[in-house]
């Protein structure tokens, strides 16, 4: 185990094993209170003009870490990540608030009651860390989906006792993505409860090492982000949950350059039922933030879409500079009110406790 993720105090830890749940709570709590009330991250001068909030900020609580090490992930961002240098990151980009969530691959490694406990345990340190400072952090809880029946209780006690901000949703699980017939029950709670629902792109098990010195990175994770808006699209889910608030990573991964299609494939009999309305109604009603795409062949693409309105800050934080991010979104060409809501109003208007 990490010596960073190590709680002061516990026997478990003590013995290089994982803290126990009580202990995650209790510790997480401890030493986001030192972390974060600390001489070293006192208020900068300026910090009141710093007003940014970023919707794709990741974490790595303890229970998560030996899984991606187990695996061999190859995430050294994620197993190096400390409550200190995410507020680094944060104090450089300007940022006021971060709303916290895991990464790929999410919490499923083939086995049901191990999503079950990781996501469990993933969502109590990060609402603990939230509780410390609810300004300066909030969370989008994980779902030990395709565990139908724990996701519903997930979101239950998500909501009902963590008061978690919204959920994190992979765009696919074992192949399976979110318009699947099996994820109704699923959709039908969160748009009941007019949840946010951040989504992250996975690396799909049907397209890895296609191309000879090109990590699946490069092309797969804003494919399946692709996938997963088409399967939502021509499933009917977004028709028939619309008070889900849905934010796709990634500028929508590579959605605005394939809507052509899509409006082709909504002529078809299967996709008039669907879409009654047709694509570009529902693809305007989503949410996509900047995280990778803080550039103009990314972002120009996006706004032939959608209006400013629904596009939000994101840095992608370990992977991606939240500093080089928010600079690349000012050299854009954006109005100052544009970016401004880009920046802050916009998330506040799906989170309306970040004040």
């Amino acid at each position: 185990m990490d010596p960073s993720y190590r709680i002061k105090g516990c026997a478990c830890c003590d013995a290089g094993g994982l803290p126990t749940r009580r202990a995650f709570l209790a510790g997480a709590a401890a030493t986001a209170g030192a972390a974060l009330g600390g001489p070293a991250f006192a208020q900068a001068p300026d910090q009141a003009a710093r007003r940014l909030i970023d919707i794709h900020h990741h974490l790595a609580p303890p229970a998560y870490i030996p899984e991606l090490v187990k695996r061999q992930t190859n995430q050294r961002p994620l197993v190096e990540w400390t409550v200190e240098k995410t507020l680094e990151s944060m104090d450089q980009a300007g940022i006021e608030t971060s709303i916290l969530s895991i990464s790929e691959p999410g919490v499923w490694f083939g086995d049901e009651a191990e999503a079950r406990r990781i996501a469990r345990e993933t969502n109590d340190w990060g609402a603990a860390l939230v509780q410390r400072r609810p300004e300066k952090f909030g969370l989008f809880a994980s779902l030990p989906i395709p565990d139908i029946d724990a996701s519903l209780k997930e979101i239950a006690y998500a909501f009902d006792t963590l008061k978690a901000d919204g959920i994190c949703m992979m765009t696919s699980y074992g192949g399976k993505y979110l318009g699947d017939p099996s994820m109704q029950p699923v959709m039908e709670e969160l748009n009941r409860r007019r949840a946010v629902v951040f989504t992250h792109p996975v690396k799909a098990d049907c397209c890895r090492n296609l191309i000879p010195g090109v990590g699946e990175n490069t092309i797969e994770l804003a494919t399946d982000t692709a996938r997963a808006v088409t399967s939502l699209l021509f499933s009917g889910t977004l028709t028939r949950f619309p008070q889900i608030r849905f934010i796709f990573s990634h500028a929508g991964g590579t959605v605005p350059s394939l809507t052509g299609r899509l409006l082709a494939q909504a002529n078809s009999p299967e996709g008039k039922k669907a879409l009654p309305e047709g694509p570009i109604v529902e693809l305007r009603k989503l949410y996509y933030d900047t995280a990778n795409a803080a550039n103009p062949w990314a972002m120009a693409p996006l706004l032939k879409l959608v209006a400013p309105t629904q596009i939000v800050y994101g840095s992608d934080y370990p992977f991606r500079s939240p500093k080089d991010t928010a600079a690349g979104m000012r050299d854009l060409g954006f109005t100052d009110a544009e970016l401004r809501g880009i920046e802050r109003d916009n998330a506040r208007r799906l989170l309306p406790r970040l004040v």
